[in-house]
């Protein structure tokens, strides 16, 4: 019987397929990553009770990135900043082509409190503060594992632009 990883890869390398036909008009493919880092052994975000070892995580990163034929970015579906970085680096060592970051709540969420409890003022400082850090942490991340969107189509000057 296939593992949750293996039916996850096989359900998001559909989507990926099939968005990626022409008759959609699809340029940019957004999808989730495949699997709950809490559950991967030897990453940072481990909690302890493991559904896949990191070799079988980057073996599900590699099998989904390989069904898209457009230019792909992850997107963070809310889960903290650390473990969406720890997850990009995961792709990045799989040798995925992903073009970026669909990101929100990775890198705002924790300001919320701060919102909830002390205010405006508060959260426009814990912006300019650990807001502008999450953001420069990820942007390191995303400079050593992102691809640009163009190398898919084999470069530049491979792409014709019509308008």
């Amino acid at each position: 019987m296939a593992d949750d990883g293996d039916l996850r890869t096989r359900s998001l390398s559909f989507q990926e397929a099939e968005f990626s036909q022409p008759r959609y008009g699809v340029d940019v493919l957004k999808v989730e990553i495949l699997v709950n880092l809490q559950f991967v052994e030897g990453t940072r975000a481990f909690a302890g009770t493991a559904a896949y070892t990191r070799q079988e995580a980057l073996r599900h990163f590699r099998e989904a990135a390989s069904a898209a034929s457009k230019p792909f970015i992850y997107l963070s579906a809310g889960v903290s900043d650390e473990v969406f970085r720890e997850s990009l680096e995961l792709a990045a060592e799989a040798g995925t082509n992903f073009s970026g970051v669909l990101c929100g709540r990775a890198t705002w969420q924790d300001g919320i409190p701060v919102f909830a409890r002390q205010g405006y003022a508060a959260l426009e400082a814990w912006l300019e503060d650990r807001g502008v850090r999450n953001i420069e942490a990820l942007n390191a991340v995303l400079a050593q594992g992102a691809k640009p969107w163009w190398t898919i189509y084999g470069g530049r000057e491979n792409i014709e632009v019509v308008g």
